[in-house]
């Protein structure tokens, strides 16, 4: 296992270094049956994500790297485990789970002495909506202004790897992008960009949020749209802003209570809105969807975000999570990390993808799950002079 534990040593060591740094994150390995509750989880449901990932792999050149410095791998250690998985074909949970385990070797994740992190959830909303303007859709959800410029900064720099900015160039200059209050406040307006315009400010915001929703059109008929970029201000969570000002207890916070205070707070609710910077524009999506990172349509339920400094997109993941409706009861399950987010940030944290409707609302609203999740590595991977 020379390549991916020689990475990991080597990172142990260089935060040792300095007493001062944070604990560098370590995988721990570990078998299937230290994982909670493995044998207890309908393994079939997740193959079906497993196999999208594979196919966003597949015109990959061998040699691309789609590791992470945590766990070094390129697309060469996918093949054999992305071809066993096609001939597996449909395949009962016992099966399924024999696969994984025959082409995966499980770690824990740990940080310092610790292995716990925060975990939410995401859904795609249905907002009610129109493709022109009108008395009642007055506010606008926005595509992707041509001028918007991202820039990948590990092109540069190896140290800035996963690093973006965006903005936009003026006089050879790059420059940030107007931020969400000045674009809520009619920066973008009479361009022709609006792509859809819908009924609820609040609701926009939260579509904001989820990166991906549905639009119910007032003359019939419905739109799925997804994300297309973003302005490149950093994401502030108003939930975090409405406890520090003690407008919302910690323990009673939600998706569900921040939207309560929004409505309850009309003369209020644009400025705190404003807060956060970050504003998301969109595309129209034809077919399955909604699209997350890895560019594979996410599967409600298997799908988690995560933050690609650490994950890379398209591995599969335990985790070990409590429900979100009901904290007494365990959720443990396998997942496959192929999205990210703004908020997603460190080596443990998940974001859950719900899915669509009532239920789906509720679950990701709700949930703010302390756990820790195993990561399932290609044992090709663990061989590979690059792993």
């Amino acid at each position: 296992m020379r390549g991916l534990l020689t990475a990991l040593a080597a990172l142990a060591v260089l935060a040792s270094c300095d007493p001062g740094v944070p604990s560098a994150p370590r995988l721990v390995a570990i078998g299937y049956g230290d994982l909670p509750g493995w044998l207890e989880d309908r393994h079939a449901e997740a193959m079906a994500a497993l196999r999208r990932s594979c196919e966003a792999f597949a015109p990959k050149p061998d040699a691309a790297v789609v590791g992470t410095t945590l766990v070094p791998m390129t697309v060469r250690d996918w093949r054999v485990p992305c071809a066993e998985l096609q001939r597996l074909g449909t395949a009962d949970d016992g099966a399924a789970r024999a696969f994984i385990e025959r082409w995966f070797k499980p770690f824990r994740v740990a940080v310092g002495s610790g292995a716990e992190g925060l975990f939410t959830g995401y859904y795609e909303p249905m907002l009610n909506g129109a493709r022109r303007r009108g008395e009642r859709f007055t506010v606008p959800i926005y595509r992707r202004p041509p001028e918007l410029v991202t820039v990948d900064l590990g092109r540069f720099r190896k140290d800035l790897a996963r690093k973006r900015i965006a903005g936009v160039v003026r006089d050879g200059r790059l420059y940030p992008f107007a931020p969400r209050a000045r674009i809520d406040g009619g920066a973008l307006a009479g361009r022709g960009l609006e792509l859809v315009w819908v009924d609820d400010a609040a609701d926009a915001f939260f579509l904001h949020i989820q990166g991906s929703g549905r639009v119910r059109l007032a003359d019939g008929g419905e739109m799925r749209i997804g994300y297309a970029g973003a302005n490149g201000h950093p994401y502030t969570a108003i939930g975090r802003v409405l406890i520090e000002r003690d407008e919302i207890g910690p323990e009673h916070m939600s998706m569900q209570a921040i939207r309560r205070w929004l409505v309850s707070h009309p003369d209020r609710a644009q400025a705190l809105m404003s807060e956060n910077a970050s504003f998301i524009f969109f595309r129209e999506i034809a077919g399955a969807g909604p699209i997350g990172t890895q560019g594979v349509a996410l599967t409600p339920g298997r799908s988690l975000a995560v933050d690609p400094a650490f994950v890379p997109l398209g591995l599969p993941v335990w985790i070990d999570v409590t429900d979100p409706i009901d904290a007494e009861v365990p959720l443990r399950r396998l997942m496959v990390a192929q999205d990210t987010g703004g908020a997603i940030k460190g080596a443990v944290r998940g974001d859950v993808f719900w899915g669509h409707g009532t239920d789906a609302a509720q679950r990701a609203g709700a949930m703010k799950s302390r756990g820790t999740y195993y990561l399932l590595v290609p044992r090709a991977a663990l061989q590979s002079p690059t792993g």
